[in-house]
């Protein structure tokens, strides 16, 4: 069996949640043990020039309210101090196969029939992670001889919240949208950084699938976005309220899984 690196984090927790804040790792190249303490934003994308659109106006000043200021200046959550923790290959294949369940869920949902034509088209995007995900999750099983652990409580959990929106049906459609956004633009702004840790210090340089997109990524974003501008068009003001004020459950969510880093593997 090769043998299995690990890195130790630094994690902040988002108090006004009740959950873990999403991290990422600071941009450098680090030793094996190395403590990462420079954290920033996972959640938030980097905008620049006067904001315009639903987007830029509304949801992303609810994202950066729920950062603490050491990761964003906007940020206004108290930072809890933690101890670092080691991270193990396991703990992060735990991530990759909750986060699985969690992209195929969001990826299920979208092709509901009773929930288009307003999710129409978020089908086929290229942002897509849940066949990435599996070939990930074969190869480090084989390449380092572990067990495919199951999806365990955390991912369910998160899961479940989301099945909980489809079957409102399509008054569920903003709220769902706002967990929609955060998750899959966190994975390509912060996610990626994780990734590169990851590749760096426990997978041998190797990035992994889930890193990777086919096109160009900031192109697909770029569409992507104004699609969710699109359909917020179209909604009330209540609607919109509705989606803003879901970003702390996004955030929630999306902490859980990152939870894993930590060691942690259960709601308890």
């Amino acid at each position: 069996m090769k043998a299995i690196s690990s890195f130790i984090i630094s994690i902040a927790t988002c108090s006004t949640a009740e959950s873990f804040s999403p991290v990422s790792f600071s941009a450098g190249n680090y030793n094996r043990g190395d403590v990462v303490d420079n954290l920033k934003p996972l959640f938030a994308t980097v905008e620049t020039g006067t904001p315009t659109g639903f987007i830029d106006n509304e949801l992303r000043g609810a994202a950066m309210k729920l950062h603490t200021r050491s990761q964003s200046s906007e940020g206004e959550v108290h930072e809890a101090k933690r101890e670092p923790y080691v991270t193990t290959m396991e703990d992060y294949l735990r991530f990759l196969v909750d986060s699985q369940l969690v992209y195929r869920v969001f990826e299920d949902i979208i092709r509901i029939p009773e929930l288009s034509p307003e999710l129409s088209a978020f089908v086929d995007t290229g942002l897509e992670r849940t066949e990435p995900l599996e070939t990930d999750i074969q190869f480090i099983v084989k390449e380092y001889e572990m067990i495919r652990p199951p999806v365990g409580q955390i991912g369910t959990k998160y899961a479940e919240e989301l099945r909980g929106f489809a079957v409102k049906g399509k008054g569920c459609v903003p709220e769902l949208m706002c967990h929609y956004y955060n998750h899959y633009f966190a994975h390509t702004a912060g996610g990626r950084m994780i990734g590169k840790q990851m590749a760096s210090l426990l997978l041998d340089n190797k990035t992994l699938e889930f890193y990777k997109w086919d096109g160009n990524i900031n192109k697909i974003k770029a569409d992507v976005k104004i699609s969710i501008e699109e359909l917020a068009a179209s909604w009330s003001r209540e609607e919109k309220d509705l989606c803003v004020e879901a970003t702390a459950g996004a955030f929630q969510g999306g902490g859980m899984l990152n939870a894993y880093l930590m060691g942690v593997n259960s709601l308890e």
